[in-house]
């Protein structure tokens, strides 16, 4: 009977996250048209933390009870889920537009704070008598690291400002010399006024987060009444859990043709669960000194990572067919997570 209920907590998760996801691009969408913000810039800030906030709930939640395991689980599960699964479902869709600026900029942040993440708690792995450990020196230094793609955000922003406002100057002068004809300095109307975006934006992540909450909290009950292990439990249920947000988006956003939002929200979301969902609870409060998690999870992290990159990286975009690929890569991974996770 208990296992009926969760079933059906788990089903009404999934529904109000759907829907929530749908609101939250549209408001999302229309919130950038307001603020003439570029919808990349919308995608790898708001909609990424909106959609990382499950992640950053869990985390705290982890390591205040001394569950490190779901913690770190919980970040490289939804990492690799993120461009294995989110980024191959998206490109099979629909092949996906990689800015140049994103393959230039964004992407080599994601491969540095991989790497950053993967050598810190990779210390066995270099030293057989070492301890697995991630310090709180660790979590600051990714937190900088983290700062410092925000200002380089916030400042790539106030550059384009400054180029639209010289390129609406140049409209206006040619519209006074007669070269321009008015309706080519028109600007688009948003598709929805502010306050309206703002309200469903607002209950957008609203609902995202009950909505993951309601999913994660069910499955891992599940999970515990069929006996199955933390570390399993950590890498696929929560991992792909409070990963939902991210793939409903991005489909949602990808059927739209909001491209920018679906690439920037998985781009966006990785740095943030390195960045903020593992350096600011660990610089918070304390090192995790007991690592569990094999070669073969932190090398599954870098070659998503790396993988992204590549694809992008060669004629800025990904195709149906590299879409496969990843998720070709996806079910490799998580045969052997399953396989290991129930032989333990």
């Amino acid at each position: 009977m208990e296992i009926l209920l969760q079933i059906l907590i788990l089903i009404v998760g999934f529904v109000i996250l759907i829907k929530g996801a749908d609101a939250f691009v549209d408001g999302a969408s229309a919130t950038a048209e307001n603020f003439k913000v570029p919808k990349m810039l919308i995608g790898l800030t708001i909609v990424a933390f909106g959609t990382s906030a499950p992640e950053f709930a869990v985390s705290i939640k982890s390591i205040l009870s001394g569950n490190t395991d779901m913690l770190l689980g919980n970040v490289i599960g939804s990492n690799v889920l993120n461009i294995l699964l989110i980024v191959g479902v998206a490109a099979t869709i629909k092949p996906l537009v990689v800015k140049n600026n994103t393959v230039k900029s964004e992407l080599p942040i994601v491969i540095l704070m991989t790497a950053m993440f993967a050598v810190t708690i990779a210390d066995r792995f270099f030293d057989s008598n070492a301890v697995a450990s991630f310090s709180r020196q660790d979590g600051f230094a990714i937190v900088i690291t983290f700062l410092i793609f925000i200002y380089y955000l916030l400042d790539m922003n106030r550059t384009k400002k400054t180029a639209n406002e010289f390129k609406k100057l140049d409209q206006t002068l040619e519209l006074l010399e007669g070269i321009a004809k008015p309706e080519e300095v028109k600007e688009e109307q948003p598709s929805m006024k502010l306050w309206k975006a703002i309200l469903f934006t607002i209950l957008g992540i609203a609902a995202i987060v009950i909505g993951s909450n309601f999913v994660v909290d069910s499955a891992s009950e599940i999970a515990s009444i069929l006996g199955v292990p933390d570390r399993l439990i950590a890498l696929t249920i929560v991992a792909l859990g409070t990963s939902l947000p991210e793939l409903v988006t991005s489909i949602v956003a990808t059927r739209k043709g909001e491209v920018d939002l679906a690439i920037g929200n998985v781009v966006g979301s990785n740095i943030f669960n390195i960045g903020v969902v593992l350096g600011i609870p660990v610089a918070i409060f304390g090192n995790i000194n007991q690592i569990s998690f094999s070669i073969v999870d932190i090398t599954a992290m870098i070659v998503s990572a790396a993988a992204l990159y590549l694809f992008a990286r060669k004629d800025r975009r990904i195709s149906r067919r590299e879409g496969v690929i990843l998720l070709i890569l996806f079910v490799s991974y998580y045969s052997y997570v399953v396989t290991s996770g129930l032989m333990a």
